[in-house]
């Protein structure tokens, strides 16, 4: 399977948005065919070595790009799935982009619902780096700062967070996953360029 396009796609959006599922359905389509770099696989690892949340969090994200940029090497599209709470994050995506002329697209899941993100997380399987509730740190925060955050901040910090200027897409995943994955799918095609086969 060959996809006309060359993608960096990062997704973004509050735990328990469904941003890994729409991940996976889109490296999974015919369109994308992508790669997903799943950012809390990677920090529960590093968690499992008996880490600190932050020190495995910054090592994730090092090691996230160094695997992007390798499979960009080997001309895959990659999809980034991780909760992109940091302007350095999108810089990073875009100039990874721009250095090996990839299109980048930035994938905004929402959910504008408090209650409904915390029964997504209570019912889901969680990894060691993963909230299990709104109120339910990571069970790798034990200890840390990250163990005492009022959820009704983080759920505003969420509902905000950093974008880019443009390559913008924001889909509502309340909605059913056939219907988000064919948004996303149609504004890829009607705001990217695609390679021409020679």
């Amino acid at each position: 399977m060959h996809s006309p396009f060359k993608l960096i796609i990062q997704m973004s959006g509050a735990p328990g948005s469904g941003k890994s599922t729409i991940a996976n359905l889109l490296a999974q389509s015919e369109l994308i065919n992508a790669v997903v770099i799943n950012h809390d696989l990677i920090k529960s690892f590093f968690l499992e070595l008996d880490m600190s949340l932050d020190q495995a969090a910054k090592l994730a994200y090092r090691l996230d790009w160094t695997l992007a940029e390798d499979m960009i090497k080997q001309g895959r599209s990659i999809i980034i799935d991780s909760v992109c709470n940091y302007n350095e994050l999108i810089n990073d995506g875009i100039a990874l982009a721009r250095k090996y002329g990839y299109d980048y697209k930035y994938i905004e899941c929402k959910v504008g619902d408090i209650d409904l993100l915390d029964r997504r997380l209570q019912t889901r399987t969680s990894l060691r780096s993963q909230r299990t509730g709104v109120n339910l740190p990571p069970a790798g925060a034990s200890g840390t700062s990250h163990s005492a955050e009022d959820s009704h901040a983080l759920f505003k910090k969420w509902e905000n967070p950093c974008r880019p200027d443009d390559n913008v897409i924001i889909v509502d995943s309340t909605v059913g996953l056939e219907e988000c994955l064919a948004h996303v799918l149609k504004q890829i095609a009607s705001t990217t360029p695609t390679i021409v086969s020679s």
